[in-house]
């Protein structure tokens, strides 16, 4: 009797280890979105910035990390973080004291960069996911924002078809 009840709480602790470790090895594949782009990175760029433009978000800054590294003496392929906010978005979270801790998160940024297979590819936070820890206004405004952005993306994302 004591073998088979110490042989179950060993099989549930390595469970459970077992079972955290995928979640851990998961984690980034969730939080994170990546899609092929359907053009090269010059073109996704040029098409991104005018989708971001057309669906009513404004592009406060975009960082050239290609450029940035450059000047550190680093030679990395093309990428560029753009930094896009929706006004209305936002100002629902900056009004409430207690919501503006998600304001590190702000703004949304998509990622276009190349990799060493030729391709380009978009990232971006998976906002919708990442809301649903959060309190209700904050899942509502970022589960907003996360579907506007995907309407953004699909100006520029390979589809399989």
């Amino acid at each position: 009797m004591k073998n088979l009840l110490l042989g179950g709480l060993g099989g549930l602790v390595i469970g459970v280890l077992l079972t955290g470790f995928i979640m851990y090895s998961s984690a980034a594949g969730l939080m994170l979105i990546e899609d092929e782009s359907k053009y090269g990175f010059e073109e996704t760029a040029i098409v991104l910035e005018k989708s971001i433009a057309d669906n009513g978000w404004a592009t406060p800054k975009v960082h050239d990390l290609q450029k940035a590294m450059n000047k550190f003496g680093h030679d990395v392929m093309s990428v560029k973080v753009y930094e896009i906010c929706h006004p209305s978005h936002a100002n629902k979270i900056l009004q409430v004291d207690d919501e503006r801790i998600v304001s590190t998160l702000m703004p949304c940024r998509i990622a276009i960069y190349e990799k060493s297979d030729g391709k380009t590819y978009i990232s971006r936070m998976n906002s919708a996911l990442m809301s649903k820890a959060m309190s209700s206004l904050i899942e509502e405004v970022m589960t907003d924002a996360g579907n506007e952005s995907e309407k953004i993306m699909n100006a520029i994302i390979k589809t399989n078809e």
